[in-house]
């Protein structure tokens, strides 16, 4: 009985960990696909495509865990295309070769709620 209890902890916990990729995968993709779409908004190489997927996924969960609010430019209304703002824009002091003016990401949450709506799946920002 132990052996079953621990292959389904086990099992679950590879769930995770695979979620969890998917969804940097996914960040990283779309954010790849915004960037070159706007203009004023540049990733320098995909060590820092990959370390900006990070830290947006990051910002997101740590807003949606302590505030409840979802930073989706698409489909959740003013509040979450201003957060969607903000973290794109807030992403450039974090990471090396990511840079975006104001201006860029406002077009970039714009471009990144679209894409992130038509792509299958629950990835967010």
């Amino acid at each position: 009985m132990d052996n079953n209890n621990s292959n389904i902890q086990s099992s679950s916990t590879l769930n995770v960990v695979g979620q969890i990729v998917g969804r940097l995968i996914a960040a990283a993709v779309i954010l790849g696909i915004t960037a070159f779409f706007t203009p004023g908004f540049s990733i320098n190489n995909i060590g820092a495509l990959a370390l900006a997927a990070i830290v947006l996924t990051a910002m997101d969960y740590l807003i949606v865990k302590f505030t409840g609010l979802q930073a989706m430019a698409f489909g959740k209304g003013f509040v979450g295309f201003v957060l969607a703002v903000v973290i794109l824009y807030a992403t450039q002091f974090f990471v090396a070769g990511y840079s975006i003016s104001w201006m860029s990401a406002i077009i970039g949450a714009l471009i990144y709620g679209v894409i992130d709506y038509i792509l299958p799946g629950e990835q967010g920002m």
